[in-house]
């Protein structure tokens, strides 16, 4: 979930009315309000305060609870994804160069988990830096690479694999035209590289148990969390994480509290973690 939306000043919305739009959206989908922070969410509510020129946020939960197609309209606004292939590229040639070679090398095989995956940008770009460097790990079989997210109708999207050309902006011109095609003014990923992800849905306000994973990228979404749900997903990725097996978090986020003692800093710069045995 990445926030690129700021709202005005507007009046806050009385607790009663935060817990029936909560109430109201977990009926729905089970999608829970619990962890994220209320600013964040607050902010994205008045949105569609405005677009339904609702008088007051009390108004607009009485719509939301009578009205499907707003539900899903706000569902949307709280889950909205905005990412680019190769986002933060010396991320990726760290992962290319150093990472996943060692990562292979020492395991002969390699699990990895992209965790926010939105339209499927993330995990699409390591499926193409797997596909050029490692094509015989692929075709034996000796990588499993997965990818959740919330939002189920944003997998839906990322299946596709159709994108607007704004968000292929940092793919190298050659991974352009071999695993692109123009369709309807957009451009669509090759479906070899399509089926090398498994997307599924999944919630960090709820309990989770990761498959094993020698790495784990969850970049840019904890932020939107309170601290203590914070703690408790990086735990359960400290669980999921083979001894040396390497977390990768967004430029702006980094360990604290317990889970600071379950990982070593890699690389400081961009924020990647090694897990404790």
């Amino acid at each position: 979930m990445v926030d690129g939306l700021k709202g005005g000043t507007e009046a806050d919305i009385a607790p009663e009315t935060f817990d029936v739009i909560g109430r109201v959206l977990k009926a729905r989908s089970g999608f829970t309000l619990d962890g994220y922070k209320d600013k964040c969410v607050k902010r994205r509510i008045h949105i569609r305060v405005r677009a339904t020129q609702s008088p007051s946020p009390e108004a607009y939960g009485l719509l939301l609870t009578e009205s499907p197609a707003e539900q899903e309209r706000l569902l949307r606004v709280l889950t909205i994804h905005v990412s680019h292939f190769f986002r933060n590229p010396t991320v990726f040639e760290r992962l290319a160069v150093e990472i996943l070679p060692q990562l292979l090398a020492e395991r002969g095989e390699l699990n990895i988990l992209s965790v926010g995956c939105a339209g499927g940008e993330e995990p699409y770009t390591l499926a193409l830096i797997l596909r050029e460097r490692f094509p015989q790990a692929l075709e034996e079989g000796r990588i499993s690479l997965r990818a959740v997210d919330v939002d189920a109708s944003t997998l839906e999207q990322a299946r596709e694999g159709l994108y607007h050309p704004d968000r292929l902006a940092e793919v190298p011109p050659e991974l352009l035209s071999r695993w692109f095609t123009p369709h309807d003014g957009r451009l669509r990923l090759a479906r070899e590289i399509r089926s090398l992800v498994s997307f599924s849905q999944a919630d960090l306000n709820q309990p989770q148990e990761w498959p094993r994973c020698d790495l784990v990228l969850c970049r840019n979404v904890l932020i939107y969390f309170e601290r203590e749900r914070q703690e408790t997903v990086l735990n359960g990725f400290a669980d999921a994480l083979v001894p040396g097996g390497y977390l990768v978090l967004g430029k702006s986020e980094t360990l604290f509290g317990t889970p600071r003692h379950r990982f070593k800093t890699f690389c400081p710069v961009e924020r990647i973690y090694r897990a404790i045995a």
